[in-house]
């Protein structure tokens, strides 16, 4: 294919790729994303440092960039996710440049990738420099094949990418663990030096708060009754889901064995294409596979097996999936993936909890829930008084409370006993997407 023609090619998947990413971009922020935003309108540059960060469990660094964005674009749910969005598209053209048309076309329209990308969270952040640092690595690495001298720019962007992977999301801790791994096997000592240097470096500025972090996660782990379980234990069914999202995307439905069937089989379909490319190419295939072994390994001591976690191994299978250039199989994946992406993108049902429905449906200015996971309805009801669920006193001269039992399984609250107790009785639930509201009435 000749170069203009690709160029062309490429502007329209990445124009496309922007275009349907916009398709119910203004759809219900949910729990974590009402986290960013709460913390972008109430906290200035150095309190997310200071006070924000110590009681998270992230770097903070996609934080700062997004109270600089939202500064100036503002606080809608379009302007919060319009990063995640920006950062996708760019992978995409790293990918290109790694690995064609094809591989740019099957992350840029793969349907994890299109949901992440519609997302106010650090996870697109993350894979666009670590698709960035692999890009710089494969420059360095080809030109040291050819026994040519490298680039001193191409190293230090590899290692500034590195840095702000790890200053904007923990577990790119892996991907660049396996970097390590890498050169020690290749007994490339002069790299392994520099990179000892440059984590030592990020663990000497991170320390003090990460420190904290880690403490305060496992007083987490201790309080909150199944907090284990959303952090993703390492189990076969957290592991499995890894290749079935990977191919399917965040969409699920009932009933299970057919979702199972379908997804299954068209996640076997993918891996096996994907599987074919591993054998053609060994150092793709080794920086896609061992960073989710690390992972795994890792989940045994603290859970951190979830699947989106791993999302920036998607531009690794995308590119082991265009290595066999059979045009029929190709265009067959690639179809599967905008199907998937579509049904996603156009059926309600799948989109993402529906805390603005839930908040304006509020007539009560008082609410009890556990606080917090307050954030995405006090985004769209600053001007609600949340009562804590966790340590739940009912006030006995009201006859009606309004209660939103999201999370309280987590946090092993049981509300309903304490209400009962207190003479109060079950009279009408409200369903929204993923969510419910219960109105108790005292009898």
């Amino acid at each position: 294919m000749k170069k203009n023609k690709k160029t062309v090619i490429l502007i329209i998947i990445l124009i496309f790729g922007f275009l349907i990413r916009l398709i119910a971009l203004n759809q219900s922020l949910w729990l974590d994303e009402g986290v960013t935003a709460r913390t972008v309108q109430h906290f200035g540059l150095a309190q997310i440092i200071k006070d924000f960060s110590p009681n998270d469990f992230h770097p903070p660094l996609y934080y700062l960039l997004m109270k600089i964005w939202t500064a100036v674009f503002g606080y809608s749910e379009v302007a919060l996710r319009m990063p995640s969005i920006i950062f996708s598209i760019l992978s995409g053209f790293f990918i290109y440049l790694l690995g064609g048309i094809w591989a740019a076309a099957f992350f840029i329209f793969n349907p994890l990738i299109v949901y992440y990308s519609q997302e106010a969270r650090m996870y697109m952040m993350a894979t666009f420099f670590l698709t960035g640092a692999y890009y710089f690595f494969k420059k360095i690495s080809s030109a040291e094949k050819l026994r040519k001298k490298t680039n001193i720019g191409d190293e230090i962007f590899f290692y500034l990418f590195v840095l702000l992977s790890l200053f904007t999301f923990y577990g790119s801790i892996f991907p660049i663990a396996a970097y390590f791994i890498y050169e020690l096997y290749k007994k490339n000592f002069r790299r392994v030096f520099v990179f000892s240097l440059v984590l030592s470096g990020f663990f000497l500025i991170i320390s003090p708060l990460l420190l904290t972090q880690l403490a305060n996660a496992g007083q987490s782990l201790n309080q909150v009754a199944n907090w284990s379980l959303v952090l993703g234990k390492a189990n076969l069914k957290n592991l499995l889901l890894i290749p079935l999202k990977f191919s399917g995307g965040r969409i699920s439905f009932q009933p299970k064995w057919v979702y199972y069937a379908v997804v299954g089989s068209w996640t076997v379909f993918v891996f096996w294409t994907a599987f074919r490319g591993m054998m053609k190419n060994r150092q793709i295939s080794f920086f896609f596979l061992i960073p989710l072994v690390l992972g795994l390994v890792v989940s045994f001591v603290t859970p951190v097996l979830q699947y989106f976690r791993f999302i920036y191994l998607i531009p690794f299978l995308s590119t082991l999936l265009s290595i066999r250039n059979i045009k029929r199989k190709n265009y067959l994946i690639l179809s599967g993936f905008i199907i998937f992406s579509f049904v996603y993108l156009l059926i309600p049902n799948f989109h993402r909890e529906d805390w603005k429905s839930l908040a304006s449906s509020l007539k009560d200015g008082q609410v009890y829930m556990i606080k917090t996971s307050s954030d995405p309805l006090l985004y769209y009801r600053t001007d609600l008084v949340v009562n804590d669920l966790a340590n739940l006193q009912p006030d006995l001269h009201k006859n009606r409370l309004v209660v939103i039992p999201y999370s309280a399984d987590i946090h092993g609250v049981n509300y309903r006993e304490t209400l009962n107790r207190n003479g109060y009785r079950l009279f009408k639930k409200e369903g929204f997407r993923e969510l419910e509201v219960e109105h108790w009435e005292r009898y």
